[in-house]
């Protein structure tokens, strides 16, 4: 079953049975009744007093709702969500998406030339997955900048290990993210036409339910999406997944880069369930209340087969079988499974497909750069390109 605390970690430093096959953690999955999501959202790193009375000052509050949700309430908000993020709904905002990514990587080459390097993260990746998440909800696309901070320091807050000073920093910041929210949350119930938060309210969802969809979904809706294209574009700039920088100016190199990159270091690596009852699972008796990590990315059980990037064999593609893509763990399984996965590949193989069709015959200048790295994200936090030579 593969339950360990991973590489280089003790029990002690690691509280939580990793598991790693692809098949146990989609069974892991979609047994919702025996592994609930409860500890989705919990803090990693246990808040302090200090913190936590930050946090009650400003009302914040997370009652489960869509990714920590494990009542019956859930079927229904999340087909609210759903609405959003329908199939047709994606199509028809690829040219939306596209010209978002063009003018952004445009930009990113006027840098260039006149700065003599751009770092990637900032000029392309970090503000169109924001634009479009706020666009496609019916909210008003403001605050950018202070959206993007506010959402790194609530991931450390909630999946990183930050000291006491950290955590009452990163608090403050939480605080202030969430009392902006409010005060949008507010004005979208009463605001006209179709938006997310009216349609929630509609739905029968309090004020506080509302507020914690929104914190976490204005979140993963966008910064998670562009850890993904920071990635991507690092390992494109760096040469190291058999990707030329010029072919990926293609749309179908770009979509092949996204997934291979989904399927071996996704933004969201790991995702974590606890043990609702006593249970068994590959023969081994799981106990109430045990916490279980899973990894969702990077340990699939056949290669990258870059030929036939979706990982299936001929038998899938005819009906024949089952076989799930080298990728299809990466935004979860089930029926919690990302809402916004289709959108989130769509964006980031845009982006990269006009970015390198804006900023031909660059190379990376920092090979080395620092990390986000979490317990579920990941991500370089600079990719800084110069021209080649």
């Amino acid at each position: 079953m593969g339950l360990d605390a991973g590489p280089g970690e003790s029990i002690k430093s690691c509280p939580y049975m990793v598991l790693r096959d692809p098949d146990t953690v989609r069974e892991v999955l979609h047994r919702p009744e025996d592994f609930s999501p409860a500890n989705a959202l919990l803090a990693a790193t246990p808040l302090s007093g200090q913190a936590l009375r930050v946090l009650q000052r400003a009302r914040f509050a997370l009652p489960p709702v869509l990714a920590s949700n494990d009542t019956d309430s859930h079927a229904g908000i999340r087909k609210v969500v759903a609405g959003f993020f329908t199939p047709a709904t994606v199509a028809a905002a690829e040219p939306r998406i596209r010209q978002i990514a063009r003018d952004a990587a445009l930009d990113a080459a006027r840098e260039l030339d006149a700065a003599g390097t751009v770092d990637l993260v900032q000029a392309v990746a970090a503000y169109p997955p924001a634009v479009v998440m706020l666009e496609l909800l019916g909210l008003p696309v403001r605050d950018l900048p202070q959206l993007k901070a506010w959402s790194l320091d609530s991931l450390e807050l909630f999946w990183g290990w930050p000291d006491a000073e950290r955590q009452l920093e990163l608090a403050h910041s939480a605080a202030e993210f969430y009392g902006w929210l409010r005060d949008l949350v507010l004005e979208s119930v009463d605001a006209p036409g179709r938006n997310l938060f009216k349609s929630l309210a509609g739905h029968g969802l309090s004020t506080p339910e509302i507020c914690s969809m929104g914190y976490f979904l204005l979140i993963a809706g966008q910064e998670t999406t562009t850890q993904l294209i920071s990635t991507t574009l690092f390992r494109l700039a760096e040469g190291s997944r058999g990707i030329a920088w010029t072919e990926a100016a293609s749309a179908s190199k770009a979509r092949e880069l996204v997934r291979h990159v989904l399927a071996t270091e996704s933004s969201v690596p790991t995702w974590r369930r606890v043990a609702a009852r006593d249970t068994v699972l590959d023969g081994e008796l799981i106990q109430a209340g045990d916490e279980i990590l899973l990894e969702l990315t990077g340990n699939h059980g056949f290669p990258w087969d870059p030929g036939n990037p979706d990982g299936g064999d001929a038998a899938s593609a005819a009906g024949g079988g089952a076989r799930p893509t080298a990728y299809g763990l990466a935004f979860g399984s089930g029926i919690h499974r990302c809402l916004g996965a289709k959108l989130a590949e769509l964006e980031a193989a845009v982006v990269v497909q006009e970015t390198a069709a804006a900023l031909p015959s660059v190379r990376l200048r920092d090979h080395h750069p620092e990390w986000i790295r979490l317990l579920s994200f990941q991500a370089p936090r600079t990719v800084t390109v110069e021209r080649g030579k």
